[in-house]
């Protein structure tokens, strides 16, 4: 969840910290701070709060060095505040330590350290690390470290600077992501390739258990027992401009309307002439006719996405899918028979739950299938194959463009499946390819309804509650525009299948309670309007995401978004983007901060 950053080299150092954890800044802003190395001493400075905090405090400073590291944290272990910020140093200052992850028996060893002399200033679990690399330093830096995670249980990432070697860096990676950046006579280290891409597009992605010396001119690999260790530089093929807000006020408010062009992305990548052709698929054809049944687990978004995917897979492909929630999905006895996959699904390709999933997935011997955004994320070189969402780098906390990816890239798979199983006719297989290549233009008609969005906002953003309600396809839809509301407005959302409002939720709908209800023309249509008539009855505020051309819908609905019509399986690409936009804009009326909202992270590497 935290960010990470470090750098040796001749740059100015300070400026190279605070940009690259201002673009990291998504994955925790309760604090702030940086450590570098000079004159043989480690400055530190940190404070609670988000990073320009920190940047203001430091804006006169002219501080020189070759080494240094930078933190910006989400908090797991101790309250926000200056003492519990990381940088983490030990009593004397000569070493100087950040990291992601949790420690999950620093308790055992803090009380050991307290015991040998060890002061503690921190409330952190972090804070052992830098005690543990002081207890065993005996001349050597990597040596330290190799000694301290070998103590350590959780998961980590860590960077250590030492003022006893002013221009190198030590880090570790176990279960939480790394990566280093190699320049010319300079090298970088990040949580992710955000923080790098203006600087180089040649990486490392260190593996678990894996531990490296990275200096200006010299970068040293070695594992957790101390063996050396091979590495390979490769390309990241995301450009810097992607990761800017080019114009628009929010990232959030950018990557939606960025949804058009990620559409047009995977149409180019993934749809040659009339096939649809994934280069990584990584499974053979007599493998994927045959299937027996599909396991998806995801978190959050990416599991809305999922359960449109249980839809599309047993509707196209006939094939029997299940969905899990990831943290929850190891708690179940699972039991493989032949001819199952695992199907992970992931924005970061870090997320700590859907990771552990795999590695107990594979464990029991289960073939891994995932949907990712970032390549060379730990789920992609996990699995077996990967079919990447070509979403490009997502800032805004709350996923918007990346869940367009999601569905796209998981409706093209389940057609190709279809298709290899011969369980769709080519007639149409035809009409889907040709109605999903319309997409990129259906999806900014519905983007070009904004005012209309923003009327509707101005009658509801003092709601103190909502209710989303839709069926099928469109179900998942619901809960994920109640999740968009939630995440950015702080209001209370709920989404359901419409069905099930006369099994409780019903009692919550008065005059006062807004109603948002899903119902495209699909075959769930005549039923929906059922539900709706429900809730008219009872007073409540009913906001509709209708088709073109619906004029039952207006004797009902107190507004109306309009999206245009097209097969059912594609309805949920073009239905939820209203929500997203009605999101956004009840959070800007309610002055929120859309991009960074209170106690999320971006990328969640803590389970």
């Amino acid at each position: 969840m935290c960010g990470i950053v470090g750098y040796v080299g001749d740059r100015n150092i300070l400026s190279v910290l605070i940009v690259g954890l201002e673009r990291l800044s998504y994955r925790g802003y309760d604090s702030a701070g940086v450590a570098i190395v000079s004159d043989d001493e480690i400055s530190v400075w940190k404070k609670p709060g988000k990073v320009h905090v920190l940047a203001k405090e430091l804006e006169s400073k002219s501080i020189d060095g070759n080494a240094g590291v930078g933190h910006t944290r989400w908090a797991t272990h101790g309250i926000p505040n200056e003492v519990n910020s990381h940088p983490h140093f030990d009593a004397k200052r000569r070493f100087s330590v950040v990291h992601n992850g949790i420690i999950e028996n620093y308790l055992q060893l803090k009380s050991e350290l307290v015991k040998e002399g060890f002061l503690f200033r921190s409330q952190t679990d972090s804070e052992t690390i830098v005690h543990l690399i002081d207890k065993y330093y005996n001349g050597s830096l990597i040596e330290a470290v190799q000694k301290a995670v070998s103590r350590l249980e959780g998961s980590f990432a860590i960077c250590v600077v030492s003022a006893f070697d002013a221009n190198c860096m030590v880090v570790a990676r176990k279960n939480s992501p790394l990566i280093i950046g190699v320049g010319k006579n300079e090298n970088y280290v990040s949580s992710d390739v955000n923080a790098l891409i203006h600087h180089t597009k040649r990486v490392i992605y260190l593996e678990d258990n894996t531990i490296a010396k990275v200096c200006q001119g010299e970068i040293r690999l070695i594992d957790f027992d101390g063996a050396s260790k091979d590495y390979a530089i490769e390309d990241v093929h995301w450009t810097a401009e992607k990761s800017e807000k080019n114009g628009f006020d929010y990232f959030m408010q950018k990557e939606i309307y960025e949804q058009p062009q990620v559409v047009r992305n995977i149409l180019d990548t993934y749809i040659k002439g009339d096939d649809i052709v994934f280069p990584k698929l990584g499974f053979k054809e007599d493998d994927l006719k045959n299937m027996s049944r599909f396991i998806i687990q995801a978190c959050g978004t990416s599991w809305h996405s999922g359960l449109i995917g249980k839809y599309l897979i047993e509707d196209i492909a006939r094939v029997p899918t299940e969905v899990d929630i990831s943290s929850e999905f190891r708690y179940r006895r699972m039991l493989n028979s032949s001819n199952e996959i695992v199907v992970a699904i992931s924005q970061s390709g870090e997320t700590a739950d859907t990771l552990a999933c795999i590695r107990e997935a594979k464990s029991k011997f289960f073939s891994i299938l995932s949907f990712v955004n970032v390549e060379g994320s730990s789920i992609d070189r996990e699995s077996d194959g990967v079919i990447y969402t070509n979403a490009g780098p997502e800032i805004g906390v709350a996923s918007t463009k990346n869940y367009i990816g999601q569905l796209l890239t998981i409706y093209l798979f389940a057609l190709h499946l279809g298709r290899i199983r011969q369980t769709i006719s080519q007639d149409k297989y035809l009409e889907h390819l040709s109605q999903i290549k319309q997409l990129p233009v259906l999806i900014e008609q519905v983007l070009n309804q904004e005012s209309m969005i923003k009327a509707l906002v101005d009658r509801y953003f003092e709601s103190k509650s909502f209710i989303f309600i839709g069926r099928g396809l469109n179900y998942p839809t619901a809960l994920e525009g109640a999740l968009k509301l939630k995440e950015i407005s702080y209001i209370h959302a709920t989404g359901y299948p419409a069905g099930e409002l006369k099994h409780g939720p019903i009692a919550l709908i008065d005059e006062k309670l807004p109603v948002v209800c899903i119902v495209p023309k699909t075959s769930t249509y005549e039923k929906m309007m059922s539900n709706i008539q429900e809730v008219k009855a009872r007073g409540g505020r009913l906001i509709a995401v209708a088709t073109e051309g619906d004029e039952h819908i207006k004797d009902f609905a107190d507004s109306i978004v309009y999206i245009p019509k097209v097969l059912d399986e594609l309805s949920p690409l073009l239905s939820v983007i209203p929500l997203q936009q009605m999101s956004y804009h009840i959070a800007l009326k309610l002055g929120c901060d859309v991009d960074q909202p209170r106690n999320l992270a971006k990328s969640v590497t803590v389970e």
